[in-house]
């Protein structure tokens, strides 16, 4: 299932997506990937979740294998090989959660706090893939990210 966040733009951007589900204790990377080759996927977005998480160097193997830039919902994506990751700021938002639970166990009601949205976020660019993969990253990308892998 395509995550209904990555729909609207894909369309404003006249982008076709082309889901490639993966189940089960043992899932099917190869076959996804071998399907993205047939579709001519030129790019890969990975959505978050138990399953993913648990094969992130296979994930950016085969998408350095296949050739395809990825992007990620997790930076450990991309310290495992992927190219890139943007997403909030995992530190900062415990941090908001450890004062929202201090601020109940203080007496306030939940339904009395506000609800909040990350406000931090965290851009990181693998260029040791980037290089595997042949594409060159613009130095105004690589100055704008949060931490660059060599």
């Amino acid at each position: 299932m395509i995550s209904k966040w990555y729909e609207a733009p894909a369309r404003a951007l006249k982008l076709q997506l082309q889901p490639l589900a993966v189940r089960g204790p043992n899932p099917d990377f190869e076959g996804a990937f071998q399907a993205a080759a047939k579709g001519r996927a030129s790019a890969l977005i990975t959505v978050s979740g138990s399953l993913l998480a648990r094969h992130t160097k296979r994930i950016a193997d085969l998408a350095i294998k296949n050739r395809l830039p990825s992007m990620h919902e997790g930076s450990e994506y991309v310290e495992a090989g992927g190219l890139l990751s943007y997403t909030s700021d995992e530190v900062a938002n415990y941090r908001r959660a450890a004062y929202y639970v201090d601020r109940i166990l203080k007496g306030t009601k939940p339904a009395d706090l506000p609800v909040e949205q990350p406000t931090k976020f965290k851009f990181v660019i693998n260029l040791k893939t980037a290089k595997q993969i042949g594409l060159t990253i613009p130095q105004w990308t690589l100055m704008k990210a949060d931490k660059v892998i060599q």
